[in-house]
């Protein structure tokens, strides 16, 4: 098997609503797309620092999150991770910080960071409910097109699989397995 040498790691809490938009477009990318050279695919879920490996074993990183800042839900905001380095604890949620402080951890470890950043959607609701908003559905596809198209500038080739999944199956599938 190839390594991947980029990742794309959706971070966010499907039982939170628009929380967890990051996770079902890290799935629906990998049920949708195939990549040349090979992206590897990863559901961070709220593991935080436990994310440092990923940081480690890749030379890019596309981290995809809801990001609360203040702005039309469905806003899309694509951010340079060295911009968020530095915040430590007491920002953002658990996997926010979590993923953050692994970017200073390596920084505290001397290793290099991977080339990252961000991409990151306004939620509207961030409530215990499965599924997302009806603003956060509407925006989904540009919010996955938003990763392709920042993956095709690092010359990352998309291939559409057929047949694929749609939103809707990829969120019922989280469902039936129950994984978050």
């Amino acid at each position: 098997m190839i390594q991947a040498t980029t990742a794309v790691l959706g971070v966010g809490n499907i039982l939170e609503n628009d929380d967890g938009i990051a996770v079902y477009a890290a799935a629906y990318l990998d049920a949708n797309y195939r990549f040349e050279p090979p992206v590897r695919i990863i559901n961070g879920g709220v593991e935080g620092i436990n994310l440092l490996d990923v940081f480690i074993e890749h030379e890019r990183v596309l981290i995809l999150d809801a990001i609360d800042i203040d702005d039309d839900a469905g806003s899309i905001y694509h951010i340079p991770a060295s911009e968020l380095t530095g915040y430590g604890l007491g920002n953002g949620g658990a996997h926010e910080v979590g993923v953050i402080q692994c970017l200073d951890m390596l920084e505290l470890m001397g290793r290099p960071q991977p080339e990252s950043s961000v991409l990151g959607i306004v939620p509207e609701r961030v409530e215990v409910r499965i599924g997302l908003s009806p603003s956060l559905t509407a925006a989904f596809e540009g919010y996955v097109g938003n990763a392709l198209k920042i993956l095709q500038n690092a010359g990352i080739a998309a291939h559409r699989r057929d047949p694929g999944s749609s939103l809707a199956e990829v969120i019922e599938a989280f469902q039936a397995s129950g994984v978050s």
